[in-house]
């Protein structure tokens, strides 16, 4: 006879990834465990068989696509984790991005919306393409501080110390743009390639390096920089050398942005991860209470169809939460699909979709990431109104996640209140 065979490209275009049995510690089929085997009443095992059939067959239903909430939290644990190219982000900052910004305020060039929100980050490609700006060495558009990674070159760096260690003052656009030593790629270096390429099936509006930009943004963004214990960018918007106030209020905003994001992404992450291992131990606890309920309910019809109820309830819940899932990337899609235009609700691409566009759209987050509780609390007491009395069936899950959601907040409490001891 012929053999099953996983298909993970469709697996994972379905938004479910199955592992193959052989990268599993379930590689051998086995009967028994400590030397017990499981006998099972016909009746169960129909019950049993029934429901997950129901079950695969509802999620199979569900249309597939990229699961965009998962790659919105995946980008937004995105750090830079070396502190040398974090500090080299803050100097590059410093030396090109706020001296274009500057000329751009004293210039006043008219500018398309697109552009308006590309020269709002270090990687602009106004700043990059137009000259006169990240392309102009002369000007001090430059490295202020030897590069080694440059060698010195008499021309470019007419004028300037050579240094012993031979690093030269590379223009802000070979800084930024060089293959393989710019800081773009250095940048890239440190996103996961799965990551991109999943947004990149996902975004096919966009090019892969407006893509890569869009990520690059996000992980070298203020909030970033200052989650990962780099300089928040202290010239910012063309006041060079801004007054106190200036970077208090910056501050704040700054801590604002990340408190949000990051006490709620990681809450949802746990809840997500730990609702299904939940209900696997809930099923195991009704399958030992069956034959204790039945002999104690002396076998009453009523008593084996309510837990037949129960059963197929418990066992259908997967449904509702592959469906919680398509509903959140769904919505995501309807919001952020079509790129940017004016058929779309919101002017600009963010690889963390909403997290920075309106406050409407985190509280979407907070809405669909408690769907994965709600659904299935919904659905019991939907299957209450046939008249079984399934009573609070669904408590043990929102207990269950509870301490892990707790758990992560409290993980993104404390770096938030590491943030505000911080000088």
């Amino acid at each position: 006879g012929g053999s099953l065979t996983f298909d993970r490209s469709r697996s994972e275009q379905c938004q479910y990834s199955v592992p193959n049995p052989a990268d599993t510690g379930w590689n051998t089929s086995f009967s028994t465990l400590n030397g017990k085997s499981a006998v099972v009443p016909v009746w169960w095992l129909f019950v049993h068989a029934m429901s997950k059939a129901a079950t695969a067959a509802s999620i199979t239903a569900i249309p597939c696509g990229v699961d965009l909430q998962q790659v919105r939290m995946d980008v937004n644990r995105a750090r830079i984790n070396d502190p040398l190219l974090a500090q080299e982000v803050a100097d590059f900052t410093n030396d090109c991005y706020a001296r274009a910004r500057a000329k751009l305020f004293m210039t006043q060039p008219t500018l398309s919306k697109d552009q308006l929100n590309d020269v709002n980050w270090i990687g602009s490609r106004f700043f990059l393409q137009t000259p006169g700006y990240y392309d102009d060495g002369f000007s001090g558009f430059r490295s202020h501080t030897p590069r080694t990674k440059w060698p010195y070159d008499t021309t470019r760096d007419a004028g300037l110390p050579q240094t012993t260690g031979g690093g030269g003052f590379p223009t802000c656009t070979q800084w930024w743009s060089d293959s393989s030593i710019g800081l773009r790629a250095r940048l890239l270096e440190q996103v996961s390639p799965d990551l991109l390429s999943k947004l990149a099936q996902w975004a096919k509006f966009m090019t892969q390096t407006e893509v890569s930009d869009s990520v690059i943004r996000d992980l070298v963004s203020p909030r970033k920089q200052k989650l990962t214990q780099g300089q928040v960018y202290t010239d910012y918007g063309g006041q060079v050398g801004g007054s106190v106030m200036n970077d208090f209020t910056r501050l704040t905003a700054t801590v604002g942005q990340a408190a949000g994001s990051l006490a709620m992404y990681p809450a949802m992450d746990s809840v997500r991860q730990a609702a299904p291992m939940v209900m696997a131990f809930l099923k195991m606890a009704l399958i030992i209470c069956i034959p204790f309920v039945l002999v104690f309910g002396m076998f009453d019809l009523k008593v084996v169809m309510t837990i037949t109820f129960a059963e197929f309830a418990l066992i259908f819940v997967d449904f509702w939460f592959q469906l919680a899932r398509w509903v959140d990337s769904t919505i995501l899609d309807a919001l952020y699909g079509n790129g940017i235009g004016s058929d779309v609700p919101h002017s600009n691409f963010d690889p963390v979709f909403g997290a920075s566009n309106a406050q409407g759209d985190l509280l979407l987050d907070f809405v669909i990431g408690a769907m994965f509780i709600v659904l299935p609390s919904f659905w019991v007491v939907a299957l209450g109104w046939t008249g079984m009395k399934l009573g609070s069936l669904m408590s043990g899950l929102t207990d269950g996640v509870d301490s892990a959601r707790q758990a992560s907040s409290k993980g993104a409490n404390q770096i938030k209140a590491a943030m505000e001891k911080k000088p």
